[in-house]
């Protein structure tokens, strides 16, 4: 598919810089697969749902995943995106032209790695130097990676450590948080459960290249970047167990929307996994496993834009970004949420 037909224009103004305070008075655009778009607010995501219904979460943890070091007299800035190994990460280089295989990357306070080899994508694989776990490492010497279109408004701060962290993370890996968890508190889980939505969780490791913008004029020339998930064996039984007796999967978040599609086949039965998943969702694709998205707003011409676009019909969700423009709601990592009910 043409790649302009997931383009819109975003007033600059829309851009969240900073999340709702508390995070679900968040403001929520419910979107089903006709009729009227309904304005509401993520606190009532109770009365939206119904009993017996399943939310399914991503437990993935965000780590200090940005690096700034020199090589010689060059500054050198690398996001890490994707673990290899204990001591390896695949990462996206900042002046790249200034580091060569096999050079170091010194990055301060102790933490050295060095570049083993470039990739064909033009991210390269860093090793990392000593034998301290390198979460610690990062921790000393990484900041939280915050998308482009926040971080190149303002500095990163020490607000941005909670902010940037669902209330389920719980599984280190992650380089981009699973922003549709952000809206969560112990305040509406405890409303969730007393309506009788159920919840699950999986594990899928966000990394950078998930958000990279989509390159070329067509979808067919787009190469999605692997990232690593988990559905344990028995998530996998209760939430097949819940939608045989009628109750909805409602993934929240569009990570946990891929890793539940990778992992169900043809019978629509859900299945344990545990490993790498590249799925490129765009209109089209057959959903089996879920019967609905709870997600933030996307940016044009993204993946994400196409697998919303995929789930409730290209011209549908155009007009309820329209809708969402017009109205003020707030977009992209830290902004509003839509509900999206096929």
């Amino acid at each position: 598919m043409r790649v302009d037909l997931f383009d819109f224009d975003l007033p600059q103004e829309l851009i969240a810089l900073r999340p709702a305070r508390p995070r679900d008075a968040a403001r929520m655009l419910v979107v089903r697969g006709e009729g009227l778009f309904e304005d509401a607010g993520v606190s009532d995501l109770p009365r939206l749902l119904r009993r017996g219904d399943v939310l399914v979460f991503n437990d993935t943890r965000v780590i200090p995943a940005q690096l700034e070091g020199r090589r010689g007299e060059a500054k050198i800035g690398a996001t890490l995106h994707k673990r290899i190994d204990l001591r390896r990460w695949q990462a996206f280089i900042r002046n790249a032209k200034r580091l060569r295989p096999g050079e170091t990357v010194e990055f301060g306070g102790g933490v050295s790695a060095t570049a083993e080899e470039r990739l064909a994508d033009g991210s390269f694989v860093l090793a990392f130097h000593g034998e301290e776990p390198v979460e610690v490492l990062l921790e000393r010497a990484g900041r939280m990676p915050l998308p482009p279109y926040i971080a190149g408004k303002r500095a990163t701060d020490a607000q941005d450590l909670e902010d940037y962290q669902t209330m389920f993370a719980r599984e280190d890996g992650a380089v981009a948080a699973p922003t549709a968890a952000l809206h969560f508190t112990p305040r509406l889980m405890d409303a969730l459960d007393a309506a009788g939505v159920a919840r699950e969780t999986l594990t899928l490791h966000v990394g950078a290249g998930t958000f990279l913008p989509v390159k070329g004029d067509d979808t067919d020339h787009h190469a999605m970047h692997s990232e690593w998930g988990r559905i344990e064996s028995e998530t996998a039984r209760r939430l097949n167990a819940a939608r045989e007796a009628g109750g909805r999967i409602i993934a929240v978040g569009t990570t946990s929307l891929r890793l539940l599609e990778s992992a169900t086949g043809e019978d629509g039965l859900i299945q344990p996994i545990a490993g790498d998943t590249d799925i490129f969702i765009t209109p089209g694709y057959r959903f089996r496993a879920v019967d609905g998205l709870m997600t933030n707003f996307h940016l044009p011409k993204s993946t994400l834009m196409m697998l919303v676009s995929a789930l409730m019909g290209r011209e549908r969700m155009m007009a309820a970004y329209d809708y969402a423009i017009a109205n003020d709601y707030r977009f992209y990592s830290y902004g509003d949420s839509s509900l999206l009910l096929p």
